[in-house]
């Protein structure tokens, strides 16, 4: 569950090049829409590299939501005013109205690029390596001084709007942005009903021309629905973050949905990028669309609702290296259906794998952290990175206190890979997770590059630490050693 029960209302991010699966893009590469495998094995240092931009303490919460790299420079969106960083060759702090940009080697400079974007900003994205021009979603009117509603193009000069591209949503915000197909098309999703002049012809997923806005028609999935049993607290439709296989050809999708092209899909599906239009696959699982509510097929069956505060649960997902296996990484609390026995059961509050079969699948393993939320996956050939703000892993056996067998593993943990993955991976003296930050609200995001893992999270309570260090808020990267 969220840390102290907050009622924090978390805008997981869309993804350009993959939060959960950006895994592959060479430092200094462009910034592809489909990654390249990777070159680096894993897993990741445990100690961060030191003078990472971070947001700068001003009393208040403020969130990194996601972070994207372009032919050497990084890019990070959120909701924040003022970011410290190397500026020069002082360490100063400067105003950054919820989007900056960076270095992305040491020592990491900031840019004098400084665009004023009214709102939060949920999502960024690149199509095709041009990296002169930046898309962007998420709750805002304005960029620069000119009327933008909710997504915009906007230059990584000036960051001024490029006017032939259509800027604005009707009924709701932007998501996430996803480019696919070389960056031929922009796939956007959110709670928008409308989107630059198109009415209701896609609504909360839609695919738009990355030149004009305008929807090109080559998705259309007719999402509708929303999460609903007794008692459960109010929601929405809505298209809420998306991963692109590290092959370029498959999308997963997460959100608040129960009908995807006609068909029984609920928290996450996986659509066909490869042709002239998207295409529903058949990858799904009663363990979360709840087609078999009985558990004839899998005891975990029946518990495929989580707790009436979470009825959307799925936030992030992740490919595995080589495209076989999807990773999950979920809030919930704990099933509506469980009867209090332990260990637990269900994906609720949990890291999960199952097979990228395209059709029905059944869960390879699912590793319990004791009812805290998980926000982001990432994943490369020697781990699975999840983060939110949980306390431990390996806590099958309590909920929301550390239960036999619990090991510490706060804010972010790595599992081992594979089908027959999951466990911890320890830190040299086996009395810990090997990773460790602040949890906050959690991490809204991971990037993986060769060069080694970004996490995006929040300043909440004033925590700093990465990896056992302060100075860390909102922004930490972990470096692969060989």
């Amino acid at each position: 569950m969220r840390q102290g029960r907050h009622a924090h209302r978390r805008r997981r991010l869309g993804l350009s090049l993959g939060g959960a699966l950006t895994a592959g893009i060479a430092a200094g590469a462009l910034c592809l829409p489909a990654p390249p495998a990777l070159a680096a094995t894993g897993p990741v240092s445990p100690t961060p590299v030191g003078g990472t931009p971070v947001l700068a303490p001003n009393g208040t919460t403020e969130t990194i939501r996601q972070v994207a790299d372009c032919n050497g420079t990084m890019y990070a969106v959120g909701s924040f005013t003022s970011i410290t960083g190397w500026n020069g060759s002082a360490r100063t702090t400067v105003t950054r109205d919820n989007i900056f940009s960076f270095s992305e080697l040491a020592p990491f400079t900031l840019t004098s690029w400084a665009p004023v974007v009214n709102g939060e900003v949920n999502s960024i994205a690149f199509a095709g390596g041009n990296c002169a021009d930046a898309y962007i979603g998420g709750q805002f009117t304005s960029v620069n001084g000119t009327a933008a509603a909710n997504i915009a193009e906007i230059d990584t000069t000036a960051g001024n709007v490029v006017t032939g591209f259509g800027s604005h949503t009707g009924g709701g915000h932007v998501d996430t942005i996803l480019p696919v197909d070389n960056g031929q098309h922009l796939l956007v999703g959110g709670t928008f009903t409308s989107i630059n002049g198109d009415k209701g012809t896609n609504p909360y997923y839609a695919s738009l021309d990355p030149g004009t806005g305008k929807d090109d028609g080559f998705l259309h999935l007719n999402i509708s629905g929303h999460i609903t049993f007794p008692n459960v607290k109010n929601n929405s439709t809505e298209v809420y973050n998306q991963q692109l296989s590290h092959g370029g050809t498959l999308v997963l999708v997460e959100g608040d949905y129960t009908s995807v092209g006609g068909l029984n899909r609920r928290q996450i599906f996986m659509i066909d990028v490869s042709g002239s239009a998207a295409a529903l696959t058949g990858w799904t699982s009663p363990e979360f669309d709840g087609s078999d509510p009985n558990a004839t097929l899998n005891p975990n069956d029946k518990y495929f609702n989580c707790g009436a505060s979470h009825p959307f649960y799925v936030h992030a997902a992740a490919w595995s290296a080589d495209d076989s296996e999807v990773y999950l990484a979920d809030t919930g609390v704990k099933p509506i259906l469980w009867n209090g026995t332990f260990p637990l059961v269900g994906l609720c509050d949990a890291a999960a794998a199952f097979p990228a079969t395209q059709t029905q699948v059944f869960s390879d393993w699912i590793a319990y952290d004791g009812c805290d939320s998980l926000y982001s996956a990432a994943a490369d050939s020697s781990a699975v990175y999840v983060a939110g703000h949980n306390r431990w892993f390996n806590n099958q056996n309590a909920c929301n206190k550390e239960g036999p067998g619990a090991i510490p593993a706060p804010g972010l943990a790595g599992l081992t890979p594979g089908p027959s993955g999951g466990s911890l991976i320890l830190n040299s003296a086996g009395t810990a997770g090997l990773y460790s930050r602040s949890r906050g609200h959690g991490a809204d995001d991971m990037l993986l590059t060769t060069a080694g893992l970004w996490i995006a999270s929040d300043n909440f309570g004033g925590g700093t630490s990465c990896g056992g260090q302060s100075g860390f808020a909102g922004l930490c990267f972990l470096p692969y050693t060989s």
